[in-house]
């Protein structure tokens, strides 16, 4: 049997928050206590968890004494200033903000990736869960890594509202249902409905949006590819759930269809859905709400041989960010 754990959950009543809620419920997490954590506008509410309700707290000083385990989904400034908190009093703290994704002295996990790097030996420590697009990429690039080897990636995603939050995700919702050409976008820099805007996050100097330096970045350090080329452009689309990318790989040898196809569809994760010619493929209505990272359109470059074409569709709610940060739990605790 499974050792029942002490779990706290920093935002429970966001978006992400609301999903590791269901996500413990779907898997039998095995939990003695929950203490779900809000800002004062949730006091007085309760969270309903395997047969019990536990009320909302708010965060203070010793409100994480006796946890084994904490998981972040509320923002870098809080992860910033309570994650050390939680790891001081005895707990695993799995971070979902961008906080502590580049310390060199912070592990980024993606368990079916570097699950490694979090044994049951580990001691409690922050474990970074990395971006959500970053998330469904890497898991499509390793086992691609392993068994032929990387020379470039490029990818360009197409990210759901959601990937902004409850605000986001209410946006679109809002100007679906009231058809206007004036709204006035307060998640977003422009209106979203029945747009494409290519910016998500703020610029730097070189012309690129946050959002792309962290999915070079993190894809780099998840790998453990310092050298790995990787370059991103990342748009914001009118879907509501899920984030679908196109990338462009490059291997370091030539290889045959089949092989890349087999090499795909035996790595734990990954779903292959690729019969383009029947218009069969991934598609982000129909992978939200699912677990696994969903890969099709598999298909060589004309003029590069070593080049692959691929699309990648994931839950950026489940698998990039809830699910991944309940894995890497499931990794220390479980395994």
């Amino acid at each position: 049997m499974k050792r029942k754990l002490k779990v706290g959950v920093v935002g429970a009543t966001g978006m992400v928050g609301q999903t590791f809620m269901k996500l413990l419920e779907e898997r039998s997490f095995p939990i003695q206590e929950l203490r779900p954590f809000a800002s004062e506008n949730s006091l007085g509410k309760k969270i309903d968890l395997q047969g019990t309700s536990w009320p909302v707290q708010v965060l203070k000083e010793g409100c994480f004494d006796g946890l084994d385990l904490v998981f972040f989904s509320s923002g870098d400034d809080i992860s910033k200033e309570w994650a050390p908190k939680a790891v001081k009093a005895g707990a695993f703290a799995v971070d979902n903000s961008a906080a502590f994704r580049m310390d060199p002295d912070t592990v980024l996990v993606v368990p079916e990736v570097n699950g490694n790097l979090v044994t049951k030996d580990s001691k409690p420590q922050i474990i970074a869960n990395p971006n959500c697009s970053t998330i469904q990429l890497v898991v499509a690039l390793k086992p691609l890594l392993d068994k032929f080897g990387l020379e470039e990636v490029r990818v360009s995603t197409y990210q759901a509202v959601s990937g902004a939050g409850q605000g986001g995700y209410d946006e679109l919702m809002e100007q679906t249902s009231n058809h206007k050409d004036d709204h006035q976008p307060k998640t977003f820099p422009h209106t979203i409905l029945f747009n494409c805007i290519p910016q998500i996050g703020s610029f730097n100097d070189d012309g690129y949006c946050s959002e792309e330096v962290k999915i070079m970045k993190e894809t780099r350090k998840i790998l453990g590819q310092d050298k790995l080329k990787v370059s991103a452009f990342t748009v914001r689309i009118p879907a509501l759930n899920a984030h679908s990318e196109s990338v462009w790989v490059t291997l370091n040898k030539e290889v045959s269809r089949d092989q890349v196809m087999a090499t795909l569809s035996e790595f734990k994760g990954i779903v292959l859905q690729d019969e383009p010619k029947k218009s069969v493929y991934p598609l982000a209505r129909d992978v939200s709400g699912k677990d696994p990272v969903y890969v099709g359109r598999v298909h060589r470059d004309p003029e590069n041989p070593k080049m692959w074409l691929m699309w990648v569709v994931s839950d950026n709610i489940r698998k990039g960010a809830a699910l991944n940060g309940i894995q890497i739990a499931e990794q220390i605790f479980f395994s």
